[in-house]
């Protein structure tokens, strides 16, 4: 086995070396791979100029593979890529840019606020891999925030008040910061908020994280406002500069984020530059909560 991982964040995240994913993965690589998710909840793999099938064989290779459907609007006719990959990009059907006031590019611009893939859904993601067939001249780098070095470092009386609190998430709550309301009731049902818990124990190793989105709109039994003031704050204390790696994408590069542990929001590029970046993701361990919302 040659898995060579290296940090590179200020308190997680590292470079893997030594893998080659146009090839299948030895069980050896999977269990590295997988350790290192553990440790790093971030791993980057450089040159890796793999087409669909082999991203998709990759990342089965690790898990199970969640569909992506509904979660954008995108209408099923419109789809550029098949349900098996999340189409993060800013292109249509035929490969152009979308339009500026297209409301399918104004909604997916919502990626640019801190959030955790799928967290949205009763299941919400374990594993996220994006990997850019395309970048632009300038921006678009992602930004990862380390949830559970954001939770260590909350004094007990804040860990305290928080440790049973469940929240709701739903894309309305998302955009509406944003100014987005344009949704018909069709996408609003689709859209359905459903319950998180706010703190989360990996199942690997039993430690701690926050579990933030812009996503999170509320905390059931709390009155809007206040649980809106208590998110925001905790956001901006699980941003500091001390939690974030920022990734400057090359073609070629693939990323691992685990959803579970980590947030990660999209910075912006120009709007008339394509941005082709594919992402798979791997279906979560299932509910945090049973669901009541």
């Amino acid at each position: 086995m040659s898995f060579k991982a290296r940090q590179i964040g200020p308190c997680f995240a590292a470079e893997v070396e030594g893998i080659d994913m146009r090839k299948p993965l030895s069980p050896e690589d999977v269990k590295a791979i997988h350790a290192g998710m553990d440790e790093y909840a971030v791993l980057v793999f450089h040159e890796q100029f793999i087409d669909d099938e082999q991203q998709l064989a990759f990342t089965r290779s690790l898990g199970e593979l969640e569909r992506s459907v509904g979660a954008s609007l995108r209408a099923p006719e419109d789809y550029r890529l098949p349900t098996t990959f999340a189409d993060v990009s800013n292109l249509d059907k035929e490969g152009k840019p979308f339009a500026r006031e297209d409301r399918r590019r104004l909604f997916a611009i919502g990626n640019r606020l801190w959030h955790s893939d799928s967290s949205f859904k009763v299941v919400p993601a374990k594993y996220s891999l994006l990997h850019a067939r395309v970048i632009p001249s300038k921006g678009g780098n992602t930004e990862f925030a380390d949830m559970r070095a954001a939770y260590d470092a909350l004094d007990d009386e804040t860990r305290t008040q928080i440790e049973e609190l469940i929240c709701e998430h739903s894309q309305i709550y998302s955009r509406e910061q944003l100014g987005f309301t344009d949704l018909t009731d069709e996408e609003r049902a689709r859209f359905k908020p459903v319950g998180q818990r706010l703190v989360r124990v990996h199942p690997s190793t039993g430690r701690k994280s926050l579990f933030l989105a812009s996503h999170a709109g509320t905390i059931v039994g709390w009155p809007v406002p206040e649980a809106r003031l208590l998110l925001r704050d905790l956001i901006a204390h699980a941003t500091q500069k001390e939690f974030v790696y920022a990734h400057e994408w090359r073609v070629g590069d693939l990323v691992i984020w685990d959803n579970r542990r980590t947030m990660h929001r999209g910075r912006p590029f120009p709007a008339h530059e394509p941005r082709d970046v594919r992402r798979t993701t791997l279906v979560g361990d299932g509910p945090t909560v049973p669901q009541h919302v």
